[in-house]
C-alpha cells in the first residue's frame, strides 16, 4: 500500500504485479518509488476503481505496452462529468482541499509552460466491463464487480477469492464505518440510498476477511467488518425508510432533517455525511427541488432578493440587536439568517458581522469540528468575516 490523497495498492504475483489505482498525476511518482522498494517484477495489470482525479491522475506514469488497463465503461462518462465542471469544482474545492488544491494548480501550470496539456492523465482503458470481469495471474484469481451504488457511476470491486480479500475503493465513501455523503457538499452526482443498500449487500455476500478502502490502515478480521458493514447498512436503510415515511405524511426535507435520528444500536460516524445531510439528499433523489413552499420556487427569484429591502424596513441595527439576542438563546441559525438579512443593506456592518462570526464560532464548537466537509465551511466563514472585523481592505460601519 501507497498512501496518498486516496491509497493505491500493489498486488504481486508470480506472473507479474498488479496495481490498483495510481493516485493523483503528482503523487504518481511518489507511488512508483514506493513499489520499486518492493517489486522488480513487471507490471501487467493496472485496475481503476473509479475516474475521479485521485485515482487515474498517474495512469500514464505507470502504463506501458505490457500493462493493461482495466475499468468499468462508465470511467468515460465520469471523467467527462469531472472535465466539464472542473472551473466549478476547483472554485468549491479550495474551501474544503486547502492544502491540496493550491499545490495541484501550480503543478497543472508548470505542465502547462512545459507544453503538456495537463499533468493529471486521463484514463484510457484497454479493458472495459459492465457488470463483471474475471481474470487470472500468477496463480491469483481477481474479481472485478461493478457497485452502481458507489461514489461514482464507475465504481468497482476488486475481490480476491481465494485470499477472501476485498478492495472497495471508495465505493461506500471515503471514510467507513460512516454515514455516506449522498450528495457532496463540494458539488457531485446524486447518489440514491437504495443501489449504495444494494452495493453493501454485495459486500456482505462476499465476506470478506480483509477490506482495503481509498483511505487509511486495512480492516482486518471477517466478523469486524461483517459486523460493522450491517450496521452502516441498517443505519442507512433507516434514514431512507424514515425519510420516505414522512415524505408519505407530508413533511418537508428541514422537517424531517430536524427529526430524523439513528437510535443508539445503529449508530454510525458522520465525520464525512450526516444524518440530516442524507435525509435530504434522499428527500431530493424521490422529490425534487420543488417543496410546496411558495410560488416563487417556480421562478427565479430567491428570497435573498427581498433582503436588502427588508433590512431597510426593519434598521440593520435593529436586525443585528435581534440575530445577538438569538446567539445568547443559543440559536446561531437564527442569528445567522438575521445577520445575513442585516448585511444585504450594509454590506460591512460591523455589530451584524460580529454576530455572523459568533454564530460560525459557536457552530463550530458544537459540531466538535470532525466533519471535514462542516468544519472547513465553518472556518472558512469565520476567517472571512474575521478579516472583514479587523478592517483589512474593508472599511466597516
Amino acid at each position: 500500500m501507497s498512501e496518498g490523497s486516496t491509497n493505491t495498492y500493489l498486488v504481486t504475483t508470480d506472473g507479474g504485479d498488479v496495481l490498483i489505482n495510481t493516485g493523483l498525476g503528482i503523487e504518481a511518482p511518489v507511488h512508483q518509488a514506493a513499489y520499486a522498494k518492493v517489486s522488480d517484477a513487471p507490471l501487467r495489470k493496472i485496475i481503476l476503481t473509479q475516474g475521479h482525479y485521485d485515482l487515474v491522475g498517474g495512469v500514464e506514469l505507470f502504463k506501458s505496452d505490457d500493462a493493461e488497463v482495466i475499468a468499468h465503461r462508465n470511467i468515460a462518462a465520469c471523467q467527462d462529468d469531472d472535465e466539464r465542471l472542473k472551473a466549478f469544482r476547483n472554485r468549491r474545492n479550495q474551501r474544503f482541499f486547502p492544502d491540496m488544491v493550491e499545490p495541484m494548480l501550480k503543478a497543472e501550470e508548470r505542465a502547462r509552460l512545459q507544453g503538456h496539456k495537463t499533468f493529471q492523465a486521463r484514463a484510457r482503458p484497454d479493458v472495459t466491463f459492465d457488470d463483471r470481469y474475471e481474470f487470472s495471474l500468477g496463480g491469483v484469481r481477481f474479481e472485478l464487480i461493478w457497485v452502481p451504488g458507489g461514489e461514482t457511476i464507475d465504481s468497482i470491486l476488486v475481490w480476491l477469492p481465494d485470499q477472501k480479500v476485498l478492495f472497495s475503493g471508495n465505493a461506500l465513501g471515503p471514510l467507513f464505518p460512516h454515514m455516506p455523503n449522498f450528495h457532496t457538499i463540494r458539488g457531485d452526482r446524486l447518489r440514491l440510498a437504495l443501489p449504495y443498500l444494494q452495493a453493501c449487500d454485495i459486500i456482505l455476500s462476499l465476506e470478506p476477511e480483509t477490506l482495503l478502502t481509498g483511505h487509511f490502515d486495512p480492516i482486518v478480521g471477517r466478523d469486524l467488518i461483517m459486523e460493522e458493514l450491517r450496521r452502516l447498512r441498517d443505519a442507512v436503510a433507516y434514514v431512507h425508510d424514515e425519510t420516505v415515511r414522512g415524505m408519505n405524511a407530508g413533511k418537508d426535507p428541514y422537517q424531517l432533517m430536524k427529526e430524523i435520528r439513528l437510535p443508539d444500536h445503529l449508530q454510525v460516524g458522520e465525520d464525512y455525511g450526516t444524518v440530516p445531510w442524507a435525509v435530504r439528499a434522499i428527500w431530493h433523489g424521490y422529490g425534487g427541488w420543488f417543496y410546496f413552499h411558495s410560488t416563487t420556487e417556480l421562478y427565479e427569484s430567491p428570497v435573498r432578493d427581498v433582503y436588502a429591502q427588508l433590512a431597510r424596513m426593519a434598521g440593520p441595527d435593529e436586525l443585528a440587536s435581534h440575530a445577538k439576542t438569538m446567539l445568547d438563546l443559543n440559536r446561531p441559525l437564527h442569528a445567522i439568517h438575521l445577520a445575513e438579512i442585516a448585511t444585504s443593506a450594509e454590506p460591512l456592518h460591523r455589530p451584524a458581522l460580529r454576530v455572523y462570526l459568533e454564530a460560525h464560532q459557536l457552530l463550530l464548537a458544537q459540531s466538535h469540528q470532525r466533519n471535514r466537509w462542516q468544519r472547513y465551511w465553518l472556518e472558512g466563514e469565520i476567517n472571512a468575516m474575521q478579516e472583514k472585523l479587523d478592517n483589512k481592505g474593508f472599511d466597516c460601519a
